[in-house]
């Protein structure tokens, strides 16, 4: 695979890869480290994370990113749109202050995570795992709702993330929030270790759906650790804390094969490394950020 190859493909990383789940959490590393380690690590992109991580305020986290040589390339917000109008105020609330930190730092896509149906520390269900096709329209509805505001009022595009113990998983599931939305107004975060974790085939979902792909988080799962995770239905929050999620090479699916099938998309791609690790030890991180930074490299990204 050689570089002209991957000439397409923007590489970067996040807080995620740092183990940073939450705007304040005494076990994550200080935002200060993060910029510092995710720079000498050798990535120039990094996601915003939970919002109030990293400073909000734009001219002091420009001044921050900027003497690091970083640029952001996305934030991240959490949505339970399938619950109808009703939680549209609140939901806005919340976005609209991601979207405006995230225009002012110049990037162009904000990632959008369905809710969880069932507590990820606890594995208290919350609700029911399957949507009805009445709340399949509302998320449907909804997110179009939210990618329309979002593109007139900051000129950003959402990517959805389907994400383990949400209700947008499975290939089955998936495809039927892609096939229910408008493309020009939702496209779709294909997180390789989510979607792997939840049985897909990410190279198929990428030549099935390649138009709706705006945007990639590379992660793998180790394939022993999830068979005992499906085996004891465990929550995703402590199926991450066994180590699920695993450094690459070593898990699946194989990143080469996906990266090679989105550059023939023919468009350029962010393809930002998540390595779910909450919580871990503050000195893991960096040694597994620089060895991936090489391993993409080798593939050519």
């Amino acid at each position: 695979m050689t570089l002209s190859r991957m000439s397409r493909i923007r590489i970067g990383s996040a807080p995620d890869s740092w183990g940073v789940w939450f705007p304040d959490d005494p076990r994550q590393v200080p935002w200060q480290r993060f910029l510092d380690e995710v720079s000498e690590s050798g990535y120039e992109w990094i996601e915003l994370g939970p919002y109030g991580y990293l400073p909000t305020d734009p001219e002091v986290l420009r001044e921050e990113t900027g003497r690091r040589g970083l640029r952001v390339s996305a934030g991240t917000v959490f949505t339970g749109l399938h619950r109808g109008p009703a939680v549209w105020d609140e939901t806005w609330a919340h976005v609209s202050r991601v979207a405006e930190l995230t225009r002012a730092m110049g990037a162009d896509h904000l990632v959008v995570i369905p809710s969880f149906w069932r507590d990820d520390k606890t594995g208290e269900v919350l609700e029911d795992r399957e949507l009805t096709a009445g709340q399949w329209s509302q998320l449907a509805r909804g997110t179009e709702r939210l990618g329309r505001e979002i593109r007139d009022r900051y000129g950003l595009r959402i990517v959805v993330h389907p994400h383990a113990d949400t209700h947008v998983d499975t290939e089955e599931n998936v495809a039927r929030f892609l096939d229910a939305t408008d493309p020009d107004l939702v496209a779709l975060c294909l997180d390789t270790g989510h979607y792997a974790y939840c049985g897909g085939d990410n190279v198929k979902l990428i030549e099935t759906y390649g138009a709706r792909i705006g945007y990639l988080h590379l992660k793998q799962v180790d394939p022993e650790i999830l068979a005992a995770v499906r085996a004891e239905e465990l929550p995703f929050g402590p199926a991450v804390a066994r180590g699920v999620m695993c450094e690459p090479p070593s898990g699946e699916p194989a990143l080469e094969p996906v990266l090679a099938a989105a550059q023939q998309l023919g468009v350029e791609l962010f393809a930002i490394v998540e390595q779910d690790m909450y919580p871990c030890p503050p000195d893991r991180p960096l040694p597994i950020a620089r060895r991936t930074r090489r391993y993409l490299r080798g593939c050519g990204a």
